[in-house]
C-alpha cells in the first residue's frame, strides 16, 4: 500500500523493465492478501557462500589443505559468528549451567485490592463511550480475566487455589493434606500477571515459602522462557516438581534442574531445593497457530514438617508476544482498517475505569501509548490517530507454521484505542484475519490499560 501510488505512476513508463515491474506488483496486490504480499517481498535470507576467497586459494596452492595459515583465512570472525548464530540462537542454545543472579524482591508490597480490581469490564459496545452513556452490562461468554490471569475461577475449581487442606485416598490410604494459594493472594498474583504480559522479567509468584520469578524474550514465532523457583523458607522444600502445560498451539522444549520435570510418565518423586536457592526450567517455545488462552503450570512440593503444597499457576505466554510491529501511514492503516470489517475479524469491548481513579488525561494516554509500542509490540503509525485521545498500531502476528508453498503462516493484526475522558471509559477495537487474534489482542490491552491508571 505505501508504493501503490509509484506503480500507478509508472505502469507506462517509457523504461520497459521498469513498465514490467509496475505490472508485475500491482497484479500481486490485486491477487493476493497483504500477509501473503508482505511474504513475497520480505527481505531475501542472506546466501551462503562456500565459495574460496582468492587468499585462500592461494594459500591451499601453497601450503595444502590442512596448513595452519588455510584454517586461520577460512574461520569465521567473531563479528560474523555473532552474525551467523543470532538467528538461530533462540532455540540452538543449551541452558545455562551457571548459577544465575537471584530474582530481585520486589520493593513494594502487593497493593491489597479487592479482587475485582483487575477484572476488565465484559460489556462490548460497537459505538465510542460518551458522557453520560448507559454501558451494557450483560457480560460476555469469556472474560479476558477468564482467558489470562492466574488464580481465576477455573484455576480454583480444583480445590487447591483458596488455601484449603484437602484430603484424599488412594488405595485406601490417606494423602498428606494440600495446601493451595490464599485467595487474599489472587489480586496480586492478576497483577503481577498482567505485569509480565507486557515486561520481560519479574515476579510471578510470591509468598512466605516460595518466589517464582519469570524471564523471557521473543523472536517472531521462537520463545525462550527462564522460570526460577526460588525457596524463602528457612529449611529446604523436598518432592519439589513441576508439571507444565504444552498446548497444541506451541511446540515445547523443556530443561531444568535435575528431577524437577514432571512429565506425569517416569514418576519421578521431584528434587530438594536448599534455603536461599533455586531450581530452574528453561522452555523454548515456537508458535504455530493463533491462540487467545495461556499454558498452565503447577507447583508441588512439600516443607521439613511433611506439609504438602500445590500451586497452579498461569504463565504469561500470550499472543502479543509474538507480535513483529509494522509502521504504517495513514492512508495504509485506513485501508486495511476497512479491508478487515466483518464480525468474524473484529473483536470490540468498552472498558470503565474505577470511580475512585485519577481519570484520563495527557499523561495517562502517553502511557497507554507506550504499552501499545514497547508492550505489546505493535508499529506507531504516525499521523493516524487526530487527537491525543485515540492511539492505533499495526503488526504481524508470526507462527512457525507452514503453507501448502511452504512460506510461515502469519497474521496482520490491527489495533484501536479510543479514550472518552468525560465518561472516564476507554474502548478498544481490534481487527485481524483470525478471530482468536482479534480477541487475544483486545484482552492484552484491556488488562495493561487499566493498569496503566
Amino acid at each position: 500500500p505505501l508504493v501503490a501510488p509509484v506503480f500507478a505512476r509508472s505502469k507506462n513508463s517509457s523504461d520497459v523493465e521498469v513498465q514490467q515491474r509496475c505490472a508485475e506488483y500491482s497484479s500481486m496486490r490485486e491477487a493476493f492478501s497483504p500477509e501473503a504480499v508482505e511474504d513475497l517481498l520480505r527481505e531475501m535470507p542472506p546466501f551462503e557462500d562456500k565459495r574460496r576467497s582468492a587468499l585462500e586459494m592461494r594459500l591451499l596452492e601453497k601450503e595444502g589443505e590442512n596448513s595452519a595459515a588455510v584454517t586461520k583465512a577460512s574461520t569465521l570472525s567473531e563479528v560474523e559468528q555473532q552474525r551467523a548464530m543470532q538467528s538461530v540462537q533462540m532455540l540452538s542454545n543449551p541452558p545455562i549451567e551457571e548459577e544465575m543472579e537471584p530474582i530481585e524482591e520486589q520493593e513494594e508490597e502487593a497493593e491489597k485490592d479487592n479482587e475485582d480490581q483487575y477484572d476488565p469490564p465484559r460489556q462490548q459496545l460497537r459505538d465510542a463511550p460518551q458522557a453520560g452513556d448507559e454501558v451494557d452490562s450483560q457480560p460476555s461468554p469469556r472474560s479476558p480475566a477468564q482467558a489470562l490471569g492466574p488464580g481465576h475461577d477455573e484455576v480454583n475449581q480444583d480445590g487447591g487455589a483458596n488455601g484449603r487442606q484437602i484430603n484424599g485416598s488412594v488405595n485406601g490410604s490417606v494423602k498428606p493434606a494440600s495446601v493451595g494459594i490464599p485467595k487474599e493472594l489472587v489480586p496480586a498474583m492478576r497483577k503481577a500477571f498482567s505485569n509480565l504480559c507486557t515486561s520481560p522479567s519479574g515476579v510471578l509468584f510470591e509468598n512466605s515459602l516460595l518466589q517464582v520469578g519469570v524471564k523471557h524474550e521473543y523472536v517472531g514465532a521462537q520463545g525462550r522462557i527462564s522460570i526460577f523457583f526460588g525457596n524463602l523458607h528457612n529449611t529446604p522444600l523436598h518432592n519439589f516438581k513441576v508439571k507444565v502445560d504444552q498446548p497444541e498451539h506451541l511446540r515445547t522444549q523443556l530443561q531444568g534442574t535435575q528431577d524437577l520435570l514432571d512429565d506425569g510418565e517416569s514418576g519421578t518423586t521431584g528434587c530438594t531445593v536448599a534455603v536461599k536457592t533455586q531450581a530452574k526450567l528453561l522452555m523454548l517455545v515456537e508458535v504455530t497457530s493463533p491462540f487467545d488462552d495461556v499454558p498452565s503450570i503447577r507447583i508441588t512440593f512439600e516443607t521439613e514438617e511433611g506439609e504438602r503444597h500445590d500451586y497452579p499457576l498461569r504463565l504469561p505466554i500470550v499472543a502479543t508476544c509474538f507480535m513483529e510491529p509494522v509502521n504504517l501511514d495513514p492512508g495504509a492503516f485506513m485501508q486495511r482498517w476497512k479491508s478487515l470489517e466483518g464480525p468474524d475479524r473484529e473483536c470490540q469491548e468498552v472498558m470503565r475505569l474505577p470511580p475512585n481513579s485519577n481519570g484520563i488525561d495527557e499523561a495517562y494516554m502517553d502511557r497507554v501509548r507506550g504499552i501499545i509500542v514497547e508492550g505489546l509490540k505493535f508499529g506507531k503509525c504516525q499521523g493516524v490517530d487526530p487527537t491525543p485521545w485515540t492511539v492505533s498500531g499495526a503488526a504481524t502476528f508470526r507462527t512457525g507454521a507452514k503453507d501448502t508453498n511452504g512460506n510461515n503462516i502469519n497474521v496482520g493484526c490491527l489495533v484501536r484505542v479510543e479514550a472518552n475522558p468525560q465518561a472516564n471509559a476507554f474502548r478498544v477495537t481490534t481487527r485481524t484475519l483470525h478471530p482468536l487474534c482479534s480477541r487475544a489482542v483486545k484482552n492484552v490491552s484491556l488488562v495493561s490499560i487499566k493498569l496503566a491508571a
